[in-house]
C-alpha cells in the first residue's frame, strides 16, 4: 500500500519530536527577559543564524510543496524555487544591515525607529499578524499531510499535533530554542535531501508499466476517486484502504520509454539525468472532476503519455501558462507571482526578526550569505527529487504534497522514516518562528507600544506566550479548512500579502527622506487590505475554497502582487507628499 503504518517511521518521528521538545525545555531558562524571548539577546553566532535562516525558509512549502509541484508539472514547479531564492538578493542588499541597525525585537521597531508613532506600531503589528497567520496555513496543511503515511491518522490529527507541539516550543523558550531547532532541522534537511538525490541518481531510470506498489496499469486504464459528503472515499468503487496489504491503486507516474529502446539506464550523472529524461516518455495523469447535486465529488484520472522534453519546459502548469499564452491576463498573472516571490522574502516577519538575533550589522550580512548558499543548494536538490518522484512510480496524484516522502519510501523504509521526521520537524520550526513573530507583534507592538499598556519584562513575555496559544489555535483551524490546496501555492499568496503590506514602507523608509509616518501607515493598510481582498475575490479562491465557478470571480487574475505592490509604493509617496506639505510632523 502507498499509505500503511510504519513502526520505524513512527519511532524516528517520536525521537525527533522528543529531541526538539527536550532542546526547547533545556533552553527555556535562558530566555526570561523580553530581549531573550524575542531576540535571543542578540548572541546567536552568524553561521548558526545563517543555517537557521535556511531552516526558517525551507518550510513545508519548499520541501513538500515544491517537490510536489515539480512531480506533477515538471520544470514549472522549479520556478517557485527560483522566485524564492531571488528574493534573498533583496534581503541581502536592501534590508539585512539596516534592519539590524534600526530595530530591537520586531518589524515594527524598524519602521518606527525615526518616528515613535503609535499608529505605525499598531499598523505594523496588525500586518505582522495577518502575514504570519496567512503563512501559517500552508505549514499546518503540510503537517496534516505528513501524518497520513506516518501514523495512519486523519489530516486534522496532524494539524492539531503540530499546533500543540509548536505552542510548547514557543511558550517554553522563545527565540533561543526556535533558532537552535531551525539550525538542527535546516542542516538535517539539506544533508538527507542530498542523500536521497544521490540514491536517485544511482538508481537511474527504468521502464515500468505502473507504480512502486507493484500494480501494472493497462494502457487505457483509468482511476476513479469518489468522495462523499460524509467524508468517506472510494477508490475504484472500493473503500479506501479496505483490503489490507493490497494497493489502493492511486494513479502514479512512470517512465514508459527510454532513449535507444533501453529498459534500464543504471546510474546516471547530475547532467545526464536531464539528458535522459528529455529523450524519454513519461506517463502522467490528467483528471476531470464532477460534483453531483448531493455533494458527491467524482474525479476520473486518465493516463497521459508525455514527452520528457515537455516535462522540462516551462509553461505547462496552469499558474505558469502565461509564459506561452497569448492572453495578456495570463502573462500578468505569471509576472505578478514572480514579483511577489522576489519581493516577499524580505518582507516576511519571521525572517525579518532573525536579524535581531545576531550581534551587529556585519553578522546580519554574513548570516544572510550563509542562508542563501544553503537554500540555493537545497532548491537544486528539489528539482531532482520532484522529477524522481514523477518518474519512479512512487507518487500519489491525489495529494501533491507527498511526492518527496513517497519517493524516499520507494528507496528505503529507514530513509522514508528520517525524511518524514525531518519534514515534520521542518514544519515545527517554521511554525514556531511564525508564531513567535505573531506573539511579538501582539505583546511588544500592539499591547505595550500601540495601546500604551505599561508592562515589565516578565509581563511582556507572559502576554506573548498567551498570544502564542491563541495564534496557534487559529493556525490549527485554518490548517484543517485548507487541507486540499498545494502548500507552495498557498505560500505564493502569503508572499503577495507580505510584499504588498511591508516592503513599500521598509524600502521607502530606508531610501527616501521624504517618507512620513502617515505615509507608512497608509501604505501598510492599503497594501494589506488590497492584497487580501484581491486573493479572496480571485478565480482560484472561488473554485478551490468557495466551490464556485472561477469565471464568476470579480478580479481578472489570481495573483495580486503586480497591482498591490506598486499600489503600496504609490500610496506611501502620495500620502507622504500631502502630509509633508501640510506641515505634519515627520
Amino acid at each position: 500500500m502507498i499509505y500503511e503504518f510504519s513502526f520505524g517511521a513512527v519511532a524516528v518521528f517520536a525521537v525527533f519530536v522528543a529531541i526538539t521538545l527536550g532542546l526547547s525545555f533545556y533552553l527555556g531558562g535562558k530566555a526570561k527577559s523580553s530581549a531573550g524571548y524575542f531576540a535571543a539577546h542578540g548572541q546567536i553566532p552568524w553561521f548558526v543564524n545563517g543555517v537557521a535562516f535556511a531552516g526558517d525558509y525551507l518550510s513545508a512549502a519548499s520541501f513538500l510543496g515544491i517537490c510536489g509541484m515539480i512531480a506533477f508539472y515538471g520544470y514549472d514547479g522549479f520556478l517557485y524555487s527560483i522566485g524564492y531564492l531571488a528574493g534573498w538578493i533583496v534581503a541581502l542588499f536592501v534590508v539585512a544591515e539596516p534592519m539590524k541597525r534600526l530595530g530591537k525585537f520586531t518589524f515594527a521597531d524598524a519602521l518606527d525607529a525615526k518616528f515613535d508613532s503609535r499608529g505605525i506600531k499598531i499598523a505594523a503589528g496588525i500586518s505582522t499578524l495577518a502575514v504570519s497567520i496567512f503563512y501559517l496555513i500552508p505549514q499546518m496543511v503540510g503537517a496534516g499531510v505528513l501524518v497520513t503515511p506516518l501514523l495512519g491518522l486523519p489530516h486534522w490529527v496532524g494539524v492539531v499535533l503540530v499546533g500543540v507541539v509548536v505552542i510548547l516550543i514557543v511558550v517554553t523558550a522563545g527565540m533561543v530554542s526556535t533558532t537552535w531547532v531551525q539550525f538542527l532541522k535546516g542542516s538535517l534537511l539539506v544533508v538527507f535531501s542530498a542523500v536521497l538525490t544521490i540514491m536517485l541518481l544511482q538508481r537511474g531510470f527504468e521502464v515500468k508499466q505502473g507504480g512502486a506498489d507493484g500494480h501494472e496499469f493497462a494502457a487505457d486504464e483509468t482511476q476513479t476517486v469518489t468522495t462523499h459528503p460524509d467524508g468517506s472515499v472510494l477508490v475504484n468503487g472500493e473503500p479506501k484502504g479496505a483490503k489490507k496489504g493490497e494497493p489502493e491503486l492511486h494513479p502514479v507516474g512512470w517512465v514508459s520509454k527510454l532513449p535507444g529502446g533501453k529498459e534500464k539506464t543504471g546510474p546516471v550523472g547530475p547532467l545526464e539525468f536531464f539528458r535522459v529524461l528529455q529523450d524519454s516518455e513519461v506517463v502522467l495523469w490528467s483528471s476531470k472532476t464532477e460534483t453531483s447535486d448531493d455533494g458527491t465529488t467524482t474525479t476520473v484520472y486518465s493516463q497521459k503519455p508525455t514527452p520528457g522534453s515537455q516535462v522540462l519546459r516551462p509553461g505547462e502548469h496552469p499558474t505558469f501558462k502565461g509564459i506561452r499564452s497569448d492572453d495578456p491576463l495570463d502573462k500578468l498573472n505569471f509576472l505578478s507571482l514572480m514579483l511577489a516571490l522576489f519581493c516577499g522574502t524580505a518582507s516576511l516577519p519571521h525572517i525579518l526578526i532573525r536579524y535581531y538575533t545576531v550581534k551587529d550589522a556585519a553578522a546580519a550580512r554574513k548570516s544572510t550569505i550563509v542562508g542563501i548558499a544553503s537554500i540555493g543548494f537545497f532548491y537544486v536538490l528539489t528539482l531532482y527529487m520532484g522529477l524522481g518522484a514523477m518518474t519512479s512510480g512512487a507518487m500519489d496524484v491525489t495529494n501533491s504534497n507527498m511526492a518527496a516522502p513517497l519517493l524516499a519510501r520507494s528507496m528505503s523504509e529507514p530513509l522514508f522514516a528520517i525524511i518524514s521526521a525531518i519534514a515534520f520537524t521542518t514544519v515545527l520550526g517554521t511554525v514556531s518562528g511564525l508564531i513567535l513573530a505573531s506573539s511579538g507583534a501582539v505583546a511588544h507592538d500592539l499591547v505595550k507600544n500601540g495601546l500604551g499598556v505599561e508592562m515589565n519584562d516578565h509581563q511582556q513575555v507572559r502576554i506573548a506566550k498567551i498570544a502564542s496559544v491563541i495564534v496557534g489555535a487559529i493556525a490549527i483551524v485554518l490548517g484543517i479548512l485548507f487541507e486540499k490546496l498545494n502548500v507552495s501555492y498557498l505560500v505564493g499568496w502569503a508572499f503577495s500579502v507580505a510584499a504588498s503590506a511591508n516592503l513599500p514602507s521598509l524600502v521607502m523608509l530606508l531610501f527616501w527622506k521624504g517618507t512620513t509616518k502617515q505615509g507608512i501607515i497608509a501604505a501598510i493598510v492599503v497594501g494589506m487590505v488590497s492584497s487580501l481582498g484581491w486573493i479572496l475575490l480571485s478565480g482560484d479562491t472561488y473554485a478551490k475554497v468557495y466551490g464556485l465557478p472561477a469565471t464568476d470571480a470579480i478580479v481578472p487574475f489570481s495573483q495580486p502582487g503586480i497591482v498591490t505592490i506598486p499600489l503600496g509604493f504609490l500610496t506611501l509617496v502620495f500620502v507622504s507628499l500631502i502630509t509633508r506639505r501640510s506641515g505634519a510632523t515627520t
